[in-house]
């Protein structure tokens, strides 16, 4: 007698698939253990020292880039932080790579023109046709700028006045191509959402960028808030547009070419993380997306390099994290069918077989960004508040990242779409009338399938409740996919129609 002799054809269809698909995922969660291990192995102590300082007389000359597309709202705010960088005015040259097609433009150009009569060199380039995209306006700049270091910051970055005074002396080691520093977030209590994007983005740095960097595997140029050896930059081929994420696509090839990278977690760069779901899901599904796309470009050479093979398996986890989100929206279809399969297991069959794996899946992401919050100093109660609506969210952008990642096998090519921005600061300023301005993103069909998915949990939810017999151990599963599904829907929605709606009746 066989285990599956009592169950249906379909039925043991529905649970091997259901059991692999989330041993599969127990994979890239059990990477996150293994992240979790390296930090706490190599990233005890403050950040390294340089290897020497500059003399003031010794100070490189440095191009600053600030590329743009339609950012009427914070393009200002960008420029003037540019030109507060506490450096050596005759050393600093400042280009703002401008490609917009609003009012962005002049509103650059007065400020650069402002700028320019304080004795700041600095200069707007104006792109008529995007070539290229971002890609496309930073090889422009790079062509015409004259620094021997690039540094760049999106529109959404606030850089201190420390931030050159900080980096360029680890360029006193002739390996080193390139320095990240850590986001910060000006807006990270806004709402729900900032919270738990806030939260997802601490992961990536305070735990992946540190422990990678610092125990010699890959990491990556995060497209901002970084400062390039502008050699390291032509030694490595430029940058190219093959992808949606030019930046991680260049940091594997200067990596590859034996550049040394360094990621500086004790230095911050304030940023704006985006207030509009809909914003967020065209960022996440670029970012989903164009990982992917580095990974079929680069991966390959990284497999075929002389790399140990620690530095490749850590690649592969690296560059092909987003398939999970593929994973996530087969388990989603699964899991109720799984549950409603199995309403004869008794309690021992049910902890036997989904223990384990949910250690490795789930229990995983929790500890993993539990962790990244108490490295950090925040509050216990206030983590553990946040992580049902960070697990929620990661869910609910299971369907938008998941068509990013099967445009990326299929190669669909998608135009790099840019995340807006609407200067909203620390203080809550613009929280009023952010919903009425310019920039605001339209739900896609994409919302009726995320309420599809979540009205899918509802029904398990309720055959579950409605069996007496049935054990309870699945619930907590079906609950969090219906919340993550359900929010993401009703965000969308709400922000694309009502809230708009409301704002100009009041008006």
């Amino acid at each position: 007698m066989t285990y599956f002799e009592d169950y249906a054809t379909w039925q043991v269809a529905v649970l091997v698939a259901y059991f692999t698909v989330l041993f599969l995922l127990s994979l890239y969660g059990c990477h996150r253990y293994a992240i979790v291990r390296l930090y706490r192995k190599y990233a005890s102590g403050a950040d390294p020292n340089p290897l020497r300082r500059f003399a003031d007389g010794d100070l490189p000359r440095v191009t600053v880039q600030l590329p743009l597309y339609n950012e009427r709202y914070v393009v200002e705010r960008l420029i003037d932080a540019a030109c507060h960088l506490d450096y050596p005015t005759d050393l600093l040259h400042i280009q703002v790579l401008d490609d917009s097609t609003d009012d962005t433009t002049e509103r650059a150009a007065r400020r650069v023109e402002y700028w320019r009569r304080q004795g700041i060199d600095i200069e707007l380039i104006h792109r008529e046709r995007r070539h290229g995209y971002k890609a496309g306006a930073l090889a422009h700049g790079l062509r015409c700028a004259d620094g021997d270091f690039i540094a760049i910051f999106d529109a959404d970055f606030i850089p201190e006045p420390n931030f050159l005074r900080e980096t360029i002396h680890h360029f006193s080691d002739p390996e080193i191509g390139m320095v990240q520093a850590r986001w910060d977030y000006i807006n990270r209590d806004f709402s729900l959402l900032t919270e738990a994007q806030a939260v997802l983005l601490d992961g990536h740095f305070v735990l992946e960028h540190t422990a990678r960097n610092r125990s010699g595997r890959f990491f990556n140029f995060n497209g901002t808030a970084g400062i390039w050896r502008r050699s390291t930059i032509d030694d490595a081929g430029g940058w190219e547009h093959h992808t949606l994420t030019e930046d991680l696509d260049l940091s594997y090839r200067a990596q590859l070419k034996g550049w040394k990278f360094r990621f500086l977690r004790d230095l911050t760069v304030p940023s704006e993380i985006p207030v509009e779901m809909n914003a967020f899901k065209s960022q996440q599904h670029r970012w989903s997306k164009g990982a992917l796309q580095t990974a079929r470009k680069v991966l390959p050479r990284v497999l075929r390099s002389d790399f140990s093979w620690k530095i490749k398996i850590e690649s592969i986890y690296h560059l092909t994290g987003n398939l999970a989100y593929l994973m996530m929206v087969v388990l989603a279809l699964l899991m109720p069918l799984a549950t409603l399969v199995r309403i004869q297991q008794g309690w021992y069959e049910i902890l036997l077989l989904d223990l384990p794996i949910f250690f490795g899946a789930t229990f995983s992401v929790c500890y993993f960004y539990w962790t990244s919050q108490r490295e950090q100093g925040r509050s216990r109660l206030k983590t553990l508040k946040l992580l049902p609506a960070v697990l929620g969210l990661g869910i609910g952008m299971s369907l938008n990242n998941a068509r990013g990642v099967v445009e990326a096998i299929f190669k669909y090519e998608t135009p790099f779409v840019r995340t807006p921005k609407y200067a909203i600061a620390r203080d809550g300023q613009g929280r009023k009338n952010w919903t009425s301005r310019l920039y605001l993103k339209k739900s896609t069909v994409l919302p009726f399938l995320e309420f599809g998915f979540g009205a899918w949990f509802s029904y398990a939810i309720f055959c579950v409740l409605a069996d007496p017999g049935q054990p309870m151990a699945s619930l907590p599963f079906l609950l969090l996919f219906q919340f993550g599904f359900f929010y993401v829907a009703f965000v969308s929605v709400g922000q694309s129609f009502v809230l708009p709606a409301l704002r100009r009746e009041s008006a």
